[in-house]
């Protein structure tokens, strides 16, 4: 997700002398990518690519304490400016309860919220006496700059309170609410709501909603508001309102409405409800100094979970072996105290100041037992608004991604391994492999949707794993082959006469009441005129060659065709479509366990080998391989069996015997003829 903040906004709450450029690399090389920076009349804006996994940096007050803890690392002073929010909240927490301004008690708006805590995880609101006006410039520009279209006053402020605190914020217009209750709850399948820009959408059922207590719906929350509640030019009281939400739900509604609204965005991603309180004091702060806004009623604030303070611990050496390099443990505590991440220095269970060096052992404690408790560890307490951080390796992270991933040293590794490269069991590594070939034999690599229509799923329904959630009609099913979807990919390009494809990707099969079973499968499509079964054979076979695998083929039973085998196990088929399009279906899996780079070198023979062609009449039943199987039991001297001709039930081979001790004669060779003739009389005898 990008953000754009313009450098005096951020420097509202970042005190440094550093420039908008060294701002920019210094956060770059450590945290947040800055694409680039742009004049903005007489300011600097800032386009800032955050990652998903931290919400806490899409806000300006993040931005500015993430950039206090970076720019140090790098020589220049700077400090993070706090808002003024814990006075604010302060103020707020103690008229919760109380009218603003000395309202009488009895001209007190009573507004009751019922809270469903498995949907919503925080709940603030009030209602204040508000006059519509426009922003100031200076909010106006802010806003405009971040992408954020000005409305009016009070629409501004909800948008200024989630871009500089982080938390997403709502205003209603209490009047137009028609109720002084709200009640939050799931949405049921087929209810129909119309949001503020205009657009109609039938709801899936499990959405998370605020309804008027008399079942007419008027908020989306936490997605976007709705047109029957929406603040407007003759708006005189407002619901001023706070909701921290379920983000698998914000997720799953806003893809199923196609609402991609900034707040949904960073709803679906987890805001701290820690926030929440905040937000909302910010808010009436702001209503109070652009839009005279008074308080009206009692000030809400619902939060029946509130998180429980999160501990990681990470041992010190585990930190120097996995970053590679020694960091000073004063600059460790540096670093992490910088991020507010309140570290202390532990020896096994005795908690320590950062400065201890040295702990003195009684003599009559168990060696084994001095040396546990001389472990240091560093323990770090969480705060709320960094969930991402999880294990000690978050840690870990943490300190080398601030200490700067430039400053760790780049060394090769050794030319000689103490432990021999083991790449057997490394799927990744065939994957490439597989790759790389069929690029160089002309095959072009594509991507197709896992999820298929009813149209390209093969097999019976009952059978197939079904979204509970689809994206549209022709994304229902899971596939459980990768045939179809590249004969679609022929299909979109009928235009070309030679196509040449593959795909490496999953297939899924239904597992019971578990998460479905995937395989991993090989698959391409050979298209050209005349194109034959022993075209795409003679692919399949000098993959296995180079993979160190021995393909066997019998002809299929389902198909024109033949089933692919390893040793006995079918790992997959080949299968003639018609006269211009073959394709191959194999199992990567099985491919990748049996894959070496293991070669078997043979020395030269050094006596001739005799060479005939044998034909022999045998029913059709009988397949090419399993004839040649048959045919190379019957001596060790047959070196090499292969399918010269076939018409009808005359089958002709190419049959090459060599010895390693002398040379064959005519009479060597009558007498093993003898045995393949008497063998294939009773083909399945010897089988």
């Amino acid at each position: 997700m990008n953000v754009k903040i313009l450098d005096s906004w951020l420097r509202e709450y970042l005190k440094t002398d550093a420039k908008p450029k060294e701002i920019a690399k210094d956060l770059s090389l450590t945290s947040v990518s800055i694409e680039r920076t742009e004049k903005w009349n007489d300011d600097l804006l800032y386009d800032i690519e955050v990652t998903t996994n931290r919400p806490d940096l899409m806000s300006v007050v993040g931005l500015a304490r993430e950039a206090s803890a970076v720019l140090p690392q790098f020589g220049k002073k700077a400090m993070f400016a706090a808002p003024p929010i814990d006075v604010i909240s302060n103020e707020v927490r103690n008229l919760q309860g109380i009218s603003r301004r000395d309202a009488p008690r009895n001209d007190k708006v009573k507004l009751e919220i019922i809270n469903n805590p498995e949907l919503v995880n925080r709940v603030c609101a009030v209602v204040m006496e508000v006059t519509v006006k426009p922003s100031p410039q200076q909010i106006k520009d802010r806003l405009e700059s971040s992408d954020i279209r000005s409305l009016n006053n009070l629409i501004d402020i909800t948008n200024y309170v989630m871009r500089t605190i982080g938390h997403p914020a709502h205003v209603f217009d209490f009047d137009r609410l028609r109720t002084d209750k709200l009640i939050i709850r799931e949405s049921k399948k087929g209810e129909e709501i119309e949001t503020l820009d205009g657009k109609k959408h039938i709801l899936q059922g499990g959405d998370i909603v605020a309804d008027d207590g008399k079942g007419r719906i008027v908020d989306l929350m936490g997605i976007m508001g709705l047109e029957n509640s929406v603040v407007t030019d003759q708006t005189k009281r407002i619901l001023f309102f706070i909701d921290n939400n379920d983000p698998v739900k914000m997720r799953k509604t806003s893809i199923s409405l196609g609402i991609r609204s900034e707040a949904a965005q960073l709803n679906e991603k987890g805001i701290d409800p820690e926030l929440a309180l905040d937000a909302l004091s910010y808010g009436i702060h702001l209503y109070e100094k652009f839009a005279d806004g008074k308080i009206i009623s009692e000030i809400i604030d619902i939060y029946p979970k509130k998180p429980q303070p999160k501990i990681i611990t990470v041992a010190e050496k585990t930190l120097e072996k996995v970053i590679g390099v020694h960091i000073s443990e004063k600059k460790i505590v540096e670093i992490l105290t910088a991020l507010n991440l309140n570290p202390r220095v532990t020896l096994g269970r005795n908690e320590v100041s950062p400065k201890a060096d040295e702990v003195t052992t009684p003599e009559s404690e168990d060696p084994d037992k001095a040396q546990a408790r001389m472990t240091k560890m560093i323990k770090c307490t969480v705060p709320t608004y960094r969930r991402d951080l999880t294990i000690p390796e978050d840690l870990i992270e943490e300190i080398a991604r601030i200490y700067g991933y430039h400053n760790l040293p780049s060394v090769l590794p050794p030319l000689v391994s103490e432990e021999p490269l083991q790449v057997s069991h490394d799927p990744f590594f065939w994957e490439t492999r597989l790759k790389h070939m069929l690029k160089y034999w002309g095959f072009t690599e594509v991507y197709t949707y896992s999820m298929v229509s009813e149209e390209l799923l093969e097999g019976p329904l009952n059978e197939a794993v079904i979204l509970k959630n689809p994206l549209d009609a022709d994304h229902v099913y899971m596939r459980r082959t990768l045939v179809p979807s590249l004969l679609q990919v022929i299909h979109e390009n009928k235009a070309y006469d030679i196509v040449n494809i593959f795909e490496i990707a999953n297939v899924y099969e239904k597992n019971g009441e578990d998460l479905p079973k995937e395989h991993r499968i090989l698959a391409g499509i050979v298209k050209r005129t005349n194109v034959s079964f022993y075209d795409v054979k003679g692919i399949v076979e000098q993959l296995g060659n180079d993979l160190g695998i021995m393909f066997s083929f019998k002809v299929a039973k389902e198909s024109v065709g033949a089933d692919v085998h390893i040793e006995k196990e079918k790992i997959g088929t080949i299968e003639e479509l018609d006269d211009e399009i073959v394709d191959f279906e194999l199992s990567f899996e099985k491919i990748a366990a049996h894959a070496t780079l293991k070669k078997k070198f043979i020395p030269l023979a050094k006596y001739p080998p005799i060479v005939e062609d044998l034909t022999v009449e045998i029913s059709e039943e009988i397949s090419t391989g399993e004839i040649i199987e048959i045919i190379k039991k019957q001596s060790p001297l047959i070196r090499r069996v292969t399918l010269l001709d076939k018409y009808k039930n005359r089958r002709t081979f190419h049959i090459i015997y060599q010895s390693d001790e002398k040379s064959l004669t005519t009479e060597d060779i009558a007498e093993i003829r003898k045995k393949i003739t008497a063998s294939l009389q009773n083909p399945k005898r010897h089988s």
